[in-house]
């Protein structure tokens, strides 16, 4: 099978920052796929302004792929049939992610592909039984097929550490096109950014977030780094995030707002303040202080507000929303009015929800 590799359009659109959100799943009181919901997202995503979105991710549940439910390729199908539908004027980046031991890996990969997926965002996580050079030949072998996006999961939701030496093999890879930083942690979030200066692939790969916590500051730091003499920068320039699952069309409007605001040669201080805004914002709905239990229910609870969704059911019928999340998610919603697109949700709700 030959390589497939993005096309020119989507590697810049990549390059120059993207709103990728984490897809949800949308399922009924009885823990069934809602198919008519789950269109419903993907309709929102696209609208909203989004430049993708991420599918058979941590956001859509990792148990799609148990044989009990079996839903792996019937979202990922979903998700493109409603964005070819749309047909958005601008680039669109379709992200599968792509799990489990080398076998898996590969067919989650192949079904990717068929289905018209433009790049894998890796998984590394419940591999831990796999040295850090087997899971780098694993990551050759999906780059081989398509383009990846290496993914560094914060351990707390079954992530771990590597190694600066892994980071610095995995950025002379063949076909990754950018990593999500995502270990909730300034010093292996350096070690990525530094790793990927080093490489001769340095203008090849993009930094994205998935710093749930740090959000607006990751969109402002650039990496420096003088190497053999030289001065290397690389500028975090999107997010692929589950906080983008919600509030989306505003999340396109504060990246759009910080690319303006990043190329004057001063920042200002209030930047900081909606740093924190959003951080506390993403408190309530990834609930750290249980350890991340609710992050997938409170996402869902706020779909559920806005009508996109029905309830904040999980396949997992013991993952539900923490004790006090829900007026944790009330207190955001009243201390930042402006962070949410409620309005905008209600007055396309009708129109997304339409059988077509």
């Amino acid at each position: 099978m030959a390589t497939v590799y993005l096309s020119d359009a989507l590697n810049a659109a990549l390059q120059d920052g993207l709103v990728i959100p984490a897809h949800p799943l949308a399922l009924d009181a009885d823990r069934k796929l809602d198919e008519r919901r789950q269109r419903a997202l993907t309709r929102y995503y696209v609208a909203s302004g989004a430049g993708g979105v991420a599918v058979g991710v941590h956001s859509t549940q990792f148990e799609i792929r148990d044989s009990e439910h079996d839903l792996y390729e019937t979202v990922l199908r979903m998700a493109a049939e409603e964005v070819d539908k749309a047909a958005p004027s601008r680039p669109f980046i379709k992200v599968a992610g792509v799990c489990g031991p080398v076998e898996q890996a590969l067919s989650e990969t192949a079904i990717a592909l068929k289905l018209g997926y433009d790049a894998a965002l890796l998984s590394m996580g419940g591999l831990g039984q796999l040295t850090e050079e087997a899971l780098l030949d694993r990551t050759r072998q999906v780059a081989a097929l398509m383009p990846v996006i290496g993914f560094y999961l914060q351990p707390s939701v079954g992530g771990r550490i590597f190694t600066y030496e892994f980071w610095r093999a995995f950025a002379d890879i063949p076909n990754v096109v950018a990593i999500k930083m995502a270990p909730f942690n300034r010093y292996q979030t350096l070690d990525v950014a530094r790793a990927v200066c080093h490489s001769v692939r340095k203008d090849e790969i993009a930094l994205y977030t998935g710093n749930d916590d740090n959000i607006v500051a990751d969109l402002f730091t650039t990496y420096r780094f003088t190497i053999d003499g030289q001065t290397v920068e690389k500028q975090v320039v999107g997010g692929l995030l589950g906080h983008w699952a919600v509030w989306t069309q505003k999340a396109v409007a504060l990246l759009e707002e910080i690319k303006t605001a990043r190329r004057e040669p001063a920042i200002a201080k209030e930047w900081l303040v909606r740093n924190i805004q959003v951080t506390d914002s993403n408190a309530a709905f990834f609930d750290p202080s249980h350890q991340f239990a609710g992050c997938i229910p409170g996402i869902h609870e706020v779909l559920r507000r806005q009508g996109l969704l029905q309830g904040t059911w999980c396949l997992n019928p013991h993952e539900e929303l923490s004790p006090g999340q829900a007026e944790e998610i009330d207190r955001v919603y009243a201390q930042y009015p402006d962070l949410n697109d409620d309005a905008f949700v209600a007055a396309h709700l009708e129109e997304w929800l339409q059988e077509r």
